[in-house]
């Protein structure tokens, strides 16, 4: 992305987000796996705005996209989107007759589930396997109660999730142990399996028919071990509303986290904690502004936050890169992240509660 882009003239923040990216990333990831793509867009593709993302990987052929519930498959196909639509955790049978009424594909773990689903309208299901993960599907060693009702009506696939690939192929190797071990209590091997995650598919080529990358396509890494590194995709830009200056013993922002040694130029930037910018990254985050580091100061609250600009000449109105690149630096999800501590996943996903988006690249 460009060093400082001119912002749009109505917004104190946004995010940029470079379609052409998210599709290279893509392309690599599917290249490496050596098999399809089944992105993942719950959550509004990681905050990305999930009709974009689907338009732009549509050119990919993917099998089809996921999501985490009803709600967002059915907002997928108001937005023109044609091909299956998987939603990946339970879903209650009260949401089985909007479901089947945009031609979602349910993962199930229950038989009784699976003839309501079929009452219901449903057109193709995937069996969720449990082999570790503790949270959703039929435990690997109790897929024999699915016999009967796979028999009545054939699962379309079959999937199981990793719970730890990023810590190396010992806990897969064993969740696909129990994987195969269900897969042989079924009456027939489904037509499609699928496993593998963002970690999973930069660690491996692929053994099944689609893999499910998620965070990887948004530009964020999978840890030591990854074979593959993302583009970034998304930077998160604010512009400064305020520019006042501090004295020595002068305290910025509630509760007087920081106090000045002293005088200092302090600039208020457009952002807080009600757009997405965790609270906890006050006194601890930087931000770029024209190429240059500069430390966040006080605490984040929930619309501004204020940096040290003292070194750095600006105005009110000046745009500072909250995340992303800016010259020759760049402020990483994981940066951010390791400063609070949290996952990367959780300030990406909560990085568009207010935020306009500004999509570039063909087909933005």
């Amino acid at each position: 992305m460009d060093r400082q882009p001119l912002p749009p003239d109505d917004a104190r923040a946004w995010l940029d987000v470079d379609l052409d990216a998210l599709r290279r990333n893509a392309r690599r990831i599917a290249a490496h796996s050596g098999t399809r793509l089944t992105p993942v867009v719950k959550a509004d593709a990681y905050g990305v705005g999930a009709p974009a993302v689907a338009r732009a990987l549509e050119g990919e052929a993917p099998w089809g996209f996921a999501v985490a519930t009803v709600t967002e498959g059915v907002a997928l196909r108001a937005a023109g989107v044609t091909r299956p639509i998987l939603v990946c955790p339970p879903v209650l049978p009260a949401e089985f007759p909007a479901a089947a009424a945009s031609k979602l594909t349910l993962a199930l773990g229950q038989g009784g589930h699976v003839d309501q689903w079929k009452a219901a309208g449903g057109t193709a299901w995937h069996l969720s396997i449990d082999t570790g993960m503790s949270r959703a599907g039929v435990r690997w060693d109790e897929v024999d109660a699915m016999h009967a009702a796979a028999l009545r009506w054939a699962p379309e696939g079959a999937f199981t999730h990793f719970m730890a690939a990023e810590r190396g192929e010992a806990s897969m190797t064993e969740q696909e142990e129990r994987f195969r071990a269900a897969l042989a209590q079924l009456p027939e091997r489904p037509l499609l399996l699928h496993a593998e995650n963002s970690a999973a598919a930069a660690r491996r080529t692929s053994r099944y028919d689609f893999i499910r990358p998620g965070v990887f396509l948004y530009g964020v890494g999978s840890g030591p071990g990854a074979q593959l590194l993302p583009e970034p995709v998304v930077a998160v830009r604010a512009r400064i509303t305020d520019v006042r200056r501090v004295e020595r013993g002068e305290s910025v922002s509630y509760d007087a986290q920081w106090i000045a040694h002293g005088s200092r130029r302090i600039a208020t930037v457009g952002l807080g904690y009600a757009d997405g910018y965790l609270r906890a990254l006050g006194n601890r985050a930087h931000m770029l502004l024209r190429g240059k580091r500069v430390n966040v100061v006080g605490v984040v609250t929930m619309d501004m936050t204020m940096i040290d600009v003292t070194d750095v000449p600006c105005e009110i109105g000046d745009t500072v890169t909250v995340m992303g690149a800016d010259g020759d630096d760049v402020i990483t999800a994981e940066e951010l992240a390791a400063l609070v501590p949290a996952s990367p996943y959780e300030l990406l996903t909560g990085l568009h509660l207010r935020l306009m988006r500004r999509y570039a690249g063909s087909g933005a």
